[in-house]
């Protein structure tokens, strides 16, 4: 069955938007990126990059909150590195015992070093968890998107809280996702404290929701 068919039959029998639901979701989602190969994932990345260098929201940009994909994600790679070639400050996520988020510049892919839960996080200075205020646009990792902007993330909660924090401060950032295009579905299931995404980048090229 395609992803989308398949997200939005997990969504018909139970619309209450309950954490059942979501986690369902995420393990379709999930198994659908184990079945992409290496050269899938490098080869989606250089196009992801392309596209979102195109998308205004991230072209005009003097500072970009980021993140490093690891395993099947959608590739930011390609993109962090064009970023900073254009001089845009990039910030990358450090994960805090607690499961917030510190920030720290990016300086290229030699200054990246191995953390926990197999990610990948900056060698250079913490600039603590506000940092994020002063972002343009942030990326956020996400498993699938809706045509709301409603999006899916991982379930960890860190990013919850960095939106939280952008709220808090009365700061607006574009916020933009990236995915695969499967993973552009009909409907995900909400809750009161999700954030709607303004902009998703995908294979086939970017796509902006109403604010």
């Amino acid at each position: 069955m395609p992803i989308r068919e398949s997200c939005e039959s997990l969504l018909n029998t139970d619309k209450s938007g309950k954490p059942s639901a979501k986690s369902s979701l995420r393990r379709e989602l999930l198994a659908a990126r184990a079945l992409l190969t290496k050269e899938d994932v490098a080869r989606t990345a250089t196009v992801l990059a392309g596209a979102a260098l195109r998308l205004p929201e991230l072209a005009d940009a003097r500072t970009v909150a980021a993140y490093v994909s690891v395993g099947r994600e959608p590739g930011t790679r390609a993109l962090l590195e064009a970023l900073r070639g254009r001089g845009v400050r990039v910030l990358l996520p450090v994960l805090l015992a607690d499961n917030d988020l510190d920030w720290a510049a990016y300086e290229g892919p030699e200054h990246l070093l191995p953390a926990g839960r197999g990610l990948l996080e900056p060698d250079g200075p913490r600039l603590g968890p506000a940092a994020v205020l002063d972002a343009d646009a942030v990326l956020l990792p996400g498993l699938a998107v809706d045509g709301a902007g409603m999006r899916l993330g991982r379930g960890g909660g860190s990013y919850d809280r960095v939106l939280a924090r952008l709220t808090a401060a009365g700061a607006h950032p574009s916020l933009v996702v990236l995915l695969y295009d499967d993973e552009v579905v009909t409907r995900v299931p909400s809750e009161p404290h999700d954030h709607p995404v303004d902009a998703v980048v995908t294979p086939a090229g970017a796509r902006r929701f109403a604010s």
